[in-house]
């Protein structure tokens, strides 16, 4: 196993693991939850071998990024957003193409509202929006209080979200013979445990979404991309956005769940590299 995360940096105080391949035009790719940068591990290289210069980091409390102790730094979705606005400036980006999956596409809509000059074109992978999140079945779990989860043995908490992490995927041998272990070893353990329900869990909440303008993403080109089989975030929503943000295209991927880089990844990689040329 090889992180694509490599480099650290302090952004706004916090240290943030990142890395930079290739060379051409500027991509940044955002991921989501409960996973890490590991996500875009057969979708990156691809990139780069088209001409890509693609830039990648851990969310702010996942992966090999730091996991502040402090319950006051935030590591909501908004609060993530002056970080990837650091990272921007750190990598001298002024011109960018977006890729986000899951919580990271509640990220990259942010910078776009912002500083829409800033961005050539935005992808949107599976990704939360509006009130769809949580999903259901974390709903019900919240609901029903996580204190429980919190305190569960470490052997219960792995076998609990090793199913659940299951459930992202249509093609679950592949899943289990690659990066499951990855994301359950970040989510478990001392530290791993109690920082995804602080960092991560804790933070779902469609108030972040709710209040984005994605009327506004139409200024630029957006791709919508989602597995016609994601039990998290349901098709439904990918027809939503596609209706809401003018000219946006949308590619449903049969035999594709939420992690939609882990089925599909050779797909994945077709359709970023045929948008980001067409768009570029």
């Amino acid at each position: 196993m090889s992180h694509l995360v490599t480099d650290h940096a302090l952004i706004n105080n916090t240290r943030i693991a990142h890395g930079t391949y290739g060379a051409g035009e500027p991509v940044v790719l955002i991921h989501g939850t409960p996973s890490s940068s590991y996500i875009w591990r057969d979708v990156l290289p691809e990139l780069v071998n088209a001409g890509y210069k693609v830039h990648v980091y851990d969310l702010l409390g996942f992966g090999l990024s730091e996991r502040p102790w402090d319950p006051s730094v935030d590591t909501s979705v908004t609060g993530q957003t002056p970080i990837l606005e650091g990272l921007l400036d750190l990598w001298g980006l002024d011109d960018l193409h977006v890729i986000a999956h899951d919580i990271g596409g509640a990220v990259a809509p942010r910078i776009v509202v912002q500083s829409p000059e800033r961005v050539r074109s935005l992808t949107l992978i599976d990704v939360v929006s509006f009130d769809s999140w949580p999903s259901k079945r974390t709903k019900e779990q919240m609901h029903a209080g996580l204190q429980q989860l919190v305190d569960a043995p470490d052997a219960d908490h792995r076998t609990h979200f090793q199913q659940w992490l299951l459930s992202a995927v249509q093609n679950k041998e592949r899943l289990a013979q690659t990066s499951l272990d990855t994301y359950l070893d970040f989510i478990s353990g001392p530290i791993g445990q109690g920082s995804l329900f602080q960092h991560q869990v804790s933070h779902y909440d469609p108030k972040h979404t709710n209040t984005i303008a994605y009327e506004k993403l139409g200024a630029l080109p957006v791709q919508l991309i989602w597995g016609a089989d994601d039990a998290w975030q349901v098709v439904d929503w990918a027809h939503r956005l596609h209706g809401t943000i003018p000219g946006s295209e949308l590619h449903i991927l049969d035999n594709c769940g939420h992690f939609a880089m882990e089925d599909q990844p050779e797909r994945i990689s077709a359709l970023l590299i045929d948008f980001l040329k067409r768009k570029g």
